[in-house]
């Protein structure tokens, strides 16, 4: 029998890794990306690259507009902040926190899973070598899928459960890159900065840009990632 599952891909690292497992698990993925306002669009041609190489049975990208309500880096004209080494990095939720963010997409997520019959949706969350957002927590986690399966029809006629799958949650980024080399990704193909260029070249300042770097350096695995300069 086929197993549906909604993943959630930005054209990230993490993201890109995790679409990777939920196919090696034999899930037939639907792959869900977002214009929703960010700075650029080069990750959004990154997650489109992703999902063709690894075989998405569909590939959407939704229009939700976040600049409206603005409060972040990445949705406003408020300058990412840069850095010059990792150890910069403070312990406070930074400005490239996009309020909500991860609650809206698990919500897209949620109904398309219902429209297509799938109770499985994965997203690359990580509690680790992460920026600090809350919507990346385990609790965040747990909480949303309660409220999941009191919010669809498959939950309230109990014939099944949804399920929120975190496999990142626990592993640094460089058990993440290698658990992703192990599956074959190529992670030149993909985006993970805030402020990359139209090209999708990479700043290397941002928290993403450090945390990436670092991960490479441990996982012993050499970067192909586009730095602008």
């Amino acid at each position: 029998m086929e197993k549906r599952a909604v993943v959630l891909l930005s054209g990230g690292l993490d993201s890109t890794t995790l679409l990777a497992m939920a196919k090696d698990e034999g899930y037939d993925c639907y792959a869900l990306s977002f214009r929703y306002g960010q700075r650029h669009e080069a990750e959004l041609e990154a997650a489109q690259r992703v999902a063709n190489k690894f075989g998405a049975a569909r590939h959407v990208i939704a229009d939700i507009d976040l600049r409206v309500f603005g409060g972040s880096a990445l949705t406003s004209d408020i300058a990412v902040p840069k850095h010059e080494s990792i150890d910069d990095l403070g312990d406070e939720i930074p400005i490239t926190y996009v309020p909500a963010r991860n609650t809206i997409f698990l919500s897209f997520a949620l109904a398309w899973a219902e429209v297509l019959d799938a109770t499985n949706i994965f997203i690359g969350v990580n509690a680790l070598d992460y920026s600090g957002y809350p919507d990346c927590r385990p609790e965040f986690i747990e909480a949303f899928q309660e409220m999941a399966n009191l919010a669809t029809r498959i939950g309230v006629e109990g014939t099944d459960r949804c399920k929120i799958h975190t496999p990142l949650i626990e592993m640094t980024k460089a058990e993440i890159i290698q658990a992703g080399v192990a599956l074959g990704v190529d992670y030149g193909m993909t985006v993970s900065c805030y402020d990359a260029a139209d090209d999708g070249g990479a700043c290397g300042g941002c928290d993403s840009c450090l945390l990436r770097r670092r991960g490479f350096e441990q996982a012993q695995i050499p970067d192909q990632t586009l730095y602008q300069s």
